[in-house]
């Protein structure tokens, strides 16, 4: 019997390399993997599905099937999970010192709907009471003009977003001060390049990081796994042959730490990297699945429906495939 042909579309993380070369192969499926940068992954495959299975913004996702778009499934495999307090940007000439000080000031986004200031939005509410409405929100390209928000949204009236102008960028608003702060995904290149008027809110962002996860738990997600629905019906089986190949792959690069870390990767002192992880986070300091997660989806879900882009409180048993909740034990 002739194996499933799917492509898969996904950034080239280690945690799926077993996957890409050939280690790993997903049962029953002959996976023809596309590695390429997320927003081109997400705008293809969320404007016109041209994947079978795909990484997938987890605020897209949620936005979309909140708005009755169930085009697609997810599995609980998080490609990416970031803690974003290291990527809140500043121009150091607004008098910006605490988070307290964002207060009335103009803040950029690439996307205002996208997965990283969603979080940076919910902690800034929950850890320091600064809430979406007390800023003016600019959104639009961080490096190269015309970036626009992938998915429409419907935000409570007293949130005020303006698109910025077409030919600028938002790397470029707030190194010359026409943003206050930048809450993003990547570091903007204004700070690579060393501006003085560029500053991370936290400087000491890992000391700051860990203490958020020892209170709280959460170690934001980013990304899921999608599957297209009609693929998915038809082949029920897929979602739970693709959870355990992301699975063993991920687990082959978390037990080549023990092993290779500090042979393979060109970093001096990964091994007191991994000892320093693990002392914090735990051994699977990368979990997938429903069950170690579960308090992280709820946060996020939470921050999503607060900030007015589901118009209604999304659950883990709506988003994701009932194959996946649970798992089998011998």
């Amino acid at each position: 019997m002739s194996k499933l042909s799917l492509t898969l579309a996904c950034a080239p993380y280690d945690r799926v390399q077993a996957l890409i070369n050939g280690t790993v192969a997903p049962e029953g499926i002959d996976l023809n993997i596309l590695p390429m940068e997320v927003e081109e992954v997400f705008w293809r495959q969320l404007n016109y599905g041209e994947f079978d299975v795909s990484e997938s913004s987890l605020s897209s996702y949620t936005l979309l099937r909140s708005k009755g778009d169930n085009r697609f499934i997810a599995i609980p495999v998080f490609p990416s999970r970031f803690f974003r307090h290291s990527c809140i940007f500043i121009n150091t000439r607004k008098e910006i010192k605490r988070p307290e000080d964002l207060k009335g000031k103009i803040v950029g986004v690439p996307e205002y709907q996208m997965t990283a200031p969603l979080w940076q939005r919910g902690i800034m509410a929950d850890e320091y009471g600064v809430h979406p409405r007390d800023m003016s929100w600019r959104s639009g390209g961080q490096e190269e003009p015309g970036r626009v928000d992938k998915v429409a949204m419907n935000l409570p009236s007293d949130v005020h977003l303006e698109q910025i102008p077409a030919d600028k960028t938002l790397s470029q608003m707030l190194d010359n001060g026409e943003i206050d702060a930048l809450f993003s995904a990547r570091t903007p290149s204004c700070f690579l390049k060393g501006s003085p008027n560029v500053a991370r809110l936290f400087p000491n962002f890992r000391e700051v990081e860990g203490d958020y996860f020892q209170r709280t738990g959460i170690f934001p997600i980013m990304h899921i796994v999608i599957i297209r629905r009609d693929l998915y019906e038809a082949n029920r089986w897929v979602a739970m042959s693709l959870y355990k190949a992301f699975c063993q792959a991920k687990n082959i690069i978390m037990e080549n730490f023990n092993i290779t870390s500090a042979l393979y990767t060109t970093l001096p002192w990964m091994t007191d990297e991994v000892e320093r992880t693990r002392g914090a986070l735990g051994n699977d300091f990368w979990p997938y699945g429903i069950g170690p997660n579960r308090k992280t989806l709820d946060a996020f879900f939470r921050y999503h429906h607060n900030q007015g882009l589901s118009s209604k409180m999304m659950s883990i048993e709506e988003l994701f495939a009932p194959e996946t909740m649970s798992e089998f034990k011998i």
